[in-house]
């Protein structure tokens, strides 16, 4: 929840001016708050896609506040995230309601950015990759066949955001191939879907965790505020990836 409209027409009209240029040529989507979608997508141009943060369970009705999947696709958008870490700890989504979620984003035609992630709690207890497992397996459990190129993954390690504590690449990339095999489980193809790593990925550690094998790239949190920042994790890609 940062922004401000002076905000948009200067970091993401700067992202755009240089996104195409970038040798790498990673696509490079940018995720504001709603209210700002409109004047994002104006910025954006041709050189990003946009998404927004959060869905409704539903497509439409009286749900005041909310904003459906739907009305996301006909602003012009790509991506949506669902099940963020804050929105599980602060607003209580449970996995049923990010599943339905996941359900009307992909029935809008969007790309479903399905969040996961383990708390410091349930790491240090050895439950990692138990959490991480029932979050995807549930969180999926309603995608359809037909459905997995509209399906992205983003590992965010709770205990590694905003924390000081830092996620290793080689921490990610394990967590990263335990994914793989879940996905593997659920019948997805598992090679085809792309994982990305959200624990405060900064410059001077984007090239160590894109250099792994199975990292697709990143969710981007504070260090997305900064043109400048954000830029440098873009020109972190490694080019042909």
């Amino acid at each position: 929840m940062n922004g401000s409209q002076d905000l948009v027409k200067q970091l993401v009209g700067a992202v755009a001016a240089e996104a195409g240029s970038l040798e790498s040529g990673p696509d490079i989507a940018v995720i504001p708050p709603a209210l700002y979608v409109g004047q994002v997508l104006e910025s954006a141009g041709t050189a990003l896609q946009v998404g927004v943060q959060n869905v409704a369970c539903w497509q439409s009705g009286a749900y005041t506040g909310e904003v459906s999947a739907a009305m996301v696709r006909d602003m012009g958008c790509r991506y949506a995230l669902v099940g963020h870490s804050e929105r599980r700890q602060l607003f209580g989504e449970t996995d049923e309601q990010v599943a339905q979620k996941v359900a009307r984003v992909l029935e809008s035609g969007l790309t479903a950015m399905l969040c996961v992630g383990e708390t410091l709690e349930e790491r240090s207890e050895g439950r990692a990759e138990q959490v991480v497992a029932e979050q995807i397996r549930q969180g999926l459990s309603e995608v359809g066949a037909d459905q997995w190129g509209q399906v992205v993954i983003a590992y965010e390690p709770v205990w590694a955001i905003g924390t000081g504590k830092t996620a290793t690449a080689e921490d990610a990339q394990a967590m990263h191939l335990h994914i793989r095999g879940v996905l593997e489980s659920v019948n997805a193809p598992a090679n085809e879907v792309s994982v990305l790593y959200g624990g405060s990925v900064k410059a001077d550690n984007a090239a160590a965790l894109f250099a792994e094998p199975d990292i697709d790239g990143g969710l981007i949190g504070g260090a997305s505020l900064k043109a400048d920042e954000f830029l440098s994790i873009c020109r972190s890609f490694p080019a042909g990836a």
